[in-house]
């Protein structure tokens, strides 16, 4: 547990990817209050796992409201019960456990989404027309297949060696027309 002295050094320490994920602020703080701490907290780091706890002399509903529309987590008055206190710290490391299992999850769930969107296994094509038969027996151009089940879209030019084929097929249509009388 590391204790600071105003609302900037609380700010710094927050601030630090490896910084404490439950803080401890007091409404009235030098430098910095703590509902301004906590706004520029989640302004800075709006998906950082960081469990704030408003305490303060101030009641009432107003304050307990604009506590937490500053980006607290929580709100506490002074004096406060000990194990109530105790409670709520529970509360903070529980709610912590569950963003840091969420974001695991989200990120196995994207990992398995670039997966299904990456071709795998046989692709049944047709060895003449060269269209992919899909998972409804309906057979698709190449590239409304790929575009369907990738992220990959085409453009379209002509190779060296279909370009050479086009020109001798030029040919060879240009020497088979008669020539016109003029």
């Amino acid at each position: 547990m590391k204790t600071v002295s105003d609302g900037a050094e609380a700010l710094v320490e927050l601030g630090h990817a490896d910084g404490p994920q439950v803080a401890i602020l007091d409404w009235e703080m030098p430098g910095m209050s703590g509902p301004e701490v906590c706004r520029e907290v989640r302004a800075r780091r709006p998906t950082a796992p960081v469990y704030l706890v408003l305490v303060t002399v101030r009641e009432g509903t107003s304050n307990v409201v604009a506590g937490l529309r500053s980006g607290a987590n929580d709100y506490l008055t002074k004096p406060f019960d000990r194990d109530e206190f105790a409670a709520r710290l529970a509360v903070a490391t529980s709610f912590l456990s569950m963003q840091v299992s969420l974001a695991h999850r989200v990120s196995e769930l994207e990992q398995a989404l670039a997966q299904i969107k990456t071709l795998r296994g046989l692709l049944p094509i047709c060895a003449w027309c060269k269209k992919i038969r899909d998972d409804g027996n309906y057979w698709r151009q190449v590239e409304d297949y790929v575009v369907h089940h990738t992220d990959a879209r085409f453009t379209h030019g002509i190779c060296p060696s279909c370009e050479a084929h086009l020109d001798d097929e030029a040919e060879q249509l240009d020497a088979s027309v008669p020539p016109r009388d003029g």
